[in-house]
């Protein structure tokens, strides 16, 4: 099994809705949701929307590789309604959003995925929450 953080996050709609039907989505296809942050309102980062963010981190053991795990993120972003991702960095609204942040320890430098998650630290709204998460574990 290997552990993985994900970045949740949503602005689209009942937020908090949204994040708990993401979290029931990857404990069922991801794997068992071992750590769960608290839920944090954020202003939107990168595009004007007024919208406010609500945004969590999950930490879960999944048998899923790398590009594994971004299919089945992309399929429950899709499930649950999102049409479209950002594209050479436009952002828009979103009911729901999910980041690979990290994958045990390895690194992903991939066309269609980089593990680390390559802005992770620079954000705030995805630094707090993973905090949260990882500091339970030390």
């Amino acid at each position: 099994m290997h552990t993985v953080y994900l970045a949740l996050g949503s602005n689209m709609g009942d937020r908090e809705a949204h994040l708990h039907k993401a979290v029931n989505e990857i404990e069922k296809l991801v794997g068992h949701v071992v750590r769960q942050s608290a839920f944090h309102v954020t202003e939107p980062v990168g595009f004007h929307s007024d919208n406010l963010f609500v945004n969590a981190a999950v930490c879960c053991l999944t048998p899923l590789s790398p590009h594994e795990l971004l299919t089945v993120t992309q399929r429950i972003e899709r499930q649950m309604g999102r049409r479209r991702k950002s594209k050479n960095g436009v952002y828009h609204d979103r009911i729901i959003d999910i980041d690979i942040l990290l994958y045990d320890d390895i690194t992903v430098n991939d066309p269609d995925l980089v593990i680390p998650h390559p802005r992770m630290y620079e954000r705030d709204f995805v630094m707090i929450p993973l905090k949260e998460i990882i500091e339970e574990t030390n």
